[in-house]
């Protein structure tokens, strides 16, 4: 075994998401190509220095121009993998740990505002009577594109945590209903309360879901029947951000839109946390960070 199958290995066994382990190997790719062509010779833990590591720093901010938040994610990419070293004894000392990461001002992290989020509602409803209308075979999978995504602005679940839904895991009755995240980020379980859209939404979708083998409750309308792969959710957001004029919609804007919608309406911070799974305060309160449009309006009030 090679030593990118060994660091591979590793993360397997770490508690991380897939995202972070893909991103991590992505990134030391991206590293060992830039330290070939600096030093002229192959990337190896050995070989690894602290000036390695700070001449990469700089040259991902003076010289790609990437944004802070990129350079420490490679940083961190860089710092799992002199752990990984460490720990197998290829290398005394970590030599990432001298390396600061770049300071930056915490950012609000993008959602929909109100208008946004009119734009796609109607988006989604048009589409579903057309769809009723024109394409009646194809309904059922517009039926399900559209719970999923009103589904999804309802509960703020994670995209993993969404594919992963099983029908034992909801209570639903006419007033209420809960939802049993199984494994959260970190292995952790929560529930999450079922408001009435997000109830009317699973029960729509789960009044013509197709008979199916798997248990899971998004699955696919055509061919076998099958859970839906994030990539195929992504590619339903997608289509309604095209159709509703957005410039972008994925999981994670409709997490966040979920979260500042229930700031706005006056949730404490302990709240929203327990209901997205945050096990720091710190990463729940970007969510009353100004954003750019927040900004943009104070300056417009000076006028």
């Amino acid at each position: 075994m090679d030593i990118e199958q060994s660091f591979q290995a590793h993360l397997e066994q770490r508690d991380f998401s897939i995202l972070t382990k893909r991103g991590y190997l992505m990134d030391l790719g991206h590293f060992s190509r830039w330290f070939q062509q600096t030093n002229g010779e192959e990337l190896t833990p050995e070989r690894l220095t602290p000036t390695d590591v700070k001449a990469y720093k700089q040259h991902l901010l003076l010289v790609e121009r990437r944004k802070a938040s990129t350079v420490n994610r490679h940083l961190a990419a860089l710092s799992a993998y002199a752990k990984w070293a460490q720990e197998a004894g290829r290398i005394h000392s970590d030599p990432t740990i001298t390396v600061k990461s770049v300071k930056q001002v915490p950012s609000a992290p993008k959602w929909l505002d109100k208008n946004e989020q009119y734009a796609l509602q109607r988006a989604i409803e048009r589409d579903l009577q057309l769809s009723k209308l024109r394409f009646p075979k194809r309904w059922v999978t517009r039926r399900r594109d559209a719970s999923l995504t009103l589904f999804l602005l309802n509960t703020g679940l994670r995209l993993s945590e969404l594919i992963a839904m099983r029908p034992g895991d909801m209570q639903l009755s006419e007033r209420k209903g809960s939802l049993l995240v199984q494994n959260g980020k970190g292995g952790k379980q929560r529930t999450v309360p079922l408001n009435a859209e997000a109830r009317t939404a699973i029960q729509d979708w789960l009044a013509v879901r197709p008979d199916c083998k798997c248990d899971v409750i998004w699955v696919a309308v055509e061919g076998e029947n099958e859970g839906l792969s994030g990539r195929a959710v992504q590619r339903i957001l997608q289509r309604y951000a095209q159709d509703a004029g957005l410039e972008e919609l994925t999981p994670h804007i409709c997490r966040h839109t979920f979260a500042k919608n229930l700031v706005n309406s006056g949730a404490g911070l302990e709240k929203v946390a327990a209901l997205l799974g945050h096990s720091n305060l710190n990463t729940t309160r970007l969510y009353i960070t100004p954003d750019e449009r927040d900004l943009e309006m104070a300056v417009e009030a000076l006028a």
